[in-house]
């Protein structure tokens, strides 16, 4: 039976979906993908890969999970095989291409953040404030960056994961966000365009 997988680590949640679609619950491998999606696609970025690369390795890494999920005995394993198998095809894609545009990144980025309902008042301050925020987010460095995007956008993030997924160890996550967080803030209130008033 479908059970509501929303609490616990994401490795346990993803170890509980894993489960249940091998039991034949087909919605399961739904949930799975709507749990894990997030850090696998950032494990891919993390690799060089730009945007659509990483949505292609994603979805060749689904397609090989239900060729291969027979072979997972263990559902607790699942989430390090899925992150092992995204890195190893982002590695395999790197290979054929080392090219990545962070403008394009970023112009994708505030396409997606500035489509709000509101005043066109709004509207414009609020994508200002986007343009001034992702233009200072594009010079802390490649670790902050990546880290962020994945500790911000991951619902529940589970460090140990999050930490094998960006080669750095748990310990240092915790740290090195507050340090990346701190840069950001620093830059953002010299910058006369920030408007930090909600």
């Amino acid at each position: 039976m479908h059970t509501d997988g929303t609490t616990g680590s994401l490795a346990e949640r993803a170890a509980r979906a894993f489960s249940a679609y091998r039991e034949g619950d087909a919605q399961a491998m739904s949930d799975l993908v709507d749990t894990t999606t997030t850090l696998l696609w950032h494990t891919a970025r993390s690799q060089g890969l730009d945007p659509a690369q990483a949505e292609d390795v994603v979805q060749t890494t689904w397609l090989l999970l239900v060729q291969h999920a027979p072979s997972i005995h263990d559902p607790q394993a699942v989430l390090k095989w899925l992150i092992t198998t995204t890195r190893r095809e982002a590695w395999a894609t790197a290979r054929k291409s080392r090219r990545e545009d962070v403008r394009e990144e970023l112009g994708e980025d505030l396409d997606t953040t500035q489509d709000v309902a509101g005043e066109p008042e709004q509207v414009l301050v609020r994508g200002q404030e986007q343009v001034v925020l992702w233009r200072h987010f594009a010079t802390l460095s490649t670790r902050c960056q990546q880290l962020l995007r994945v500790v911000a956008l991951a619902e529940r993030p589970d460090y140990a994961h999050v930490a094998e997924a960006l080669g750095m160890p748990v310990g240092s996550i915790g740290p090195t966000r507050g340090r990346c967080l701190a840069k950001l803030r620093v830059a953002l209130k010299a910058d006369p365009g920030w408007d930090v008033a909600s």
